[in-house]
């Protein structure tokens, strides 16, 4: 019990010094407005997310001009990185600097970023951002910008809903029988609802996979 306390404690104070490290080289790839390869010794290059803000995806309103902002303070430029975390994309998450400034307070300042409130652990940035936000400067020169956490959430329904003629029309070749319907709420009966389940291959009716499609219409084990 000793030997394994030792080891959690190791262990914690490892994982605080590697969230506390100091990263330094040249930035040698912009790939939005908060996101950067850096370029360190013996060639090694990492991509660095910028913590605590969210640029607007690439293909939405002022995505580019974000990126450009960013590239303009970074690129080809030595900075130091005061490291964070790693996502679960494998990116060093942390904060740059660069001749002395913060760039990822500097993106939201210019209103080239969002303050992502929740991995948010600097509270003075939302002040930046409701400054930047008052001036109309960047992307709050438009009346409603759409944060970009809720268009990356927008674009992931879209797909599904692009993909559901795909499994309509899949259906309707295996069985010319099968219909558009796809929920239970569309079936009219308990049969009807089976015949989707055994004959159109529709496992979606059986939500809790005991052989029973739709037990609004067919019930428990009917």
């Amino acid at each position: 019990m000793h030997k394994i306390s030792i080891c959690l404690i190791l262990t914690l104070f490892s994982l605080t010094i590697n969230a506390g490290e100091i990263l330094e080289g040249r930035v040698v790839g912009v790939h939005d407005g908060d996101t950067v390869t850096l370029l360190m010794a013996g060639n090694q290059q990492i991509k660095i997310r910028l913590a605590q803000i969210d640029a607007p995806e690439s293909d939405q309103a002022f995505g580019q001009k974000s990126k450009q902002s960013l590239s303009d303070m970074v690129f080809n430029k030595a900075i130091k990185v005061d490291k964070d975390t790693i996502d679960k994309y494998g990116r060093t998450v942390g904060t740059i600097i660069v001749e002395g400034m913060d760039a990822n307070r500097e993106q939201i300042k210019r209103g080239m970023a969002w303050a992502y409130t929740q991995y948010l652990h600097d509270q003075s940035l939302i002040q930046v951002e409701k400054d930047a936000r008052e001036a109309k400067v960047g992307l709050w020169s438009d009346s409603n910008p759409t944060p970009p956490w809720e268009y990356r959430h927008g674009k992931k329904i879209s797909a599904v809903h692009q993909a559901a003629p795909e499994v309509n029309t899949a259906i309707n070749a295996s069985n010319p029988s099968c219909g558009s319907k796809r929920y239970c709420k569309e079936m009219s009966s308990c049969e009807e609802a089976k015949f989707y389940l055994t004959q159109c291959g529709l496992t979606r009716l059986d939500g809790d996979h005991d052989g029973a499609p739709c037990e609004s219409l067919c019930g428990h084990g009917r």
